[in-house]
């Protein structure tokens, strides 16, 4: 995580970091638009559903992981290179950049991190922005392979459910069944537990405190037990989940992602689901 003094220092060094917007929200389609309009100068665009996820089929959800290959070379548009530090942001909390930022670590690159707050944490501290399309300062020569972080199969998720801790980060109307605006069927993986990732945000769109994490999580515990127990966390496709993901890290808990989250798990009919705000 960065704050935004740090990040406007650095891009004034002699090796600035790359800059990625990823501008993306459920229902809202015009996130290039967006970062025309206004984003930190010098960041480059990166569209979410065509670069970072692959265009599979529905059995593996609405945002699968894209392949390495395809990943490397978006990355490499991008200006992404070996040893050169990236910072990612958007204007939703980080919800939509925190799909960037996990799959590069799950891509092996670690030098990648959050700006906290994102672009109206940056404009609150009276930068400038810029408009119109930007392109990196030269073609990235990034390496990248798959795997560095932990994923669940659909199997592995509903285990995960029954003996440690699989997290729902979706609003809880959406966990209980009350309301399902995409998705084939309503409700959550039985045995997971409601915990939408907007809570991991004060009211200004930063990132709660490690302390304030950690209780947050330790109240979601159904067993006092957590600390030996394996953490999942699933959301609608799989992209909020990172972000949730992001969340637990700062409180110094280790999380796998279920990519194909309940998009995947709802279109298959032969998976139980549960409704109500109670996990079964």
């Amino acid at each position: 995580m960065r704050d935004v003094a740090d990040v406007k220092a650095a891009l004034g060094s002699l090796v600035p970091p790359v800059v990625l917007d990823v501008r993306w929200a459920l229902g809202d389609a015009d996130g290039h638009q967006h970062y025309l309009e206004a984003h930190i100068p010098g960041a480059v665009y990166v569209d979410l559903p065509t670069e970072l996820a692959d265009h599979g089929v529905l059995e593996r959800g609405r945002h699968p992981l894209p392949s390495v290959p395809d990943l490397q070379a978006a990355a490499r548009r991008w200006g992404v290179s070996t040893d050169i530090p990236v910072v990612v942001y958007d204007n939703t909390g980080n919800l939509a950049a925190a799909r960037a930022w996990w799959l590069l670590r799950w891509a092996g690159f670690t030098q990648v991190a959050l700006l906290d707050g994102g672009l109206k944490a940056w404009i609150a501290a009276g930068h400038d922005t810029a408009s119109g399309e930007e392109l990196p300062v030269s073609e990235g020569d990034v390496v990248l392979t798959g795997g560095h972080l932990p994923t669940l199969t659909a199997d592995e998720a509903a285990a995960v459910a029954d003996s440690g801790m699989l997290l729902d980060a979706r609003a809880a109307e959406r966990y209980s069944g009350e309301t399902e605006p995409i998705d084939p069927r309503a409700g959550h993986i039985p045995g997971a537990i409601s915990a939408p990732t907007a809570e991991n945000l004060d009211a200004d769109g930063r990132f709660l405190s490690p302390e304030a994490l950690r209780v947050r999580f330790a109240n979601l515990s159904t067993d006092s037990g957590t600390d030996s127990r394996a953490v999942g966390v699933y959301c609608g496709s799989g992209v909020t989940a990172a972000h949730q993901v992001a969340a637990l890290a700062i409180a110094g808990i280790d999380a796998a992602l279920f990519p194909g989250s309940w998009s995947q798990w709802s279109n298959d009919p032969s998976r139980p689901v549960a409704t109500g705000l109670e996990p079964r």
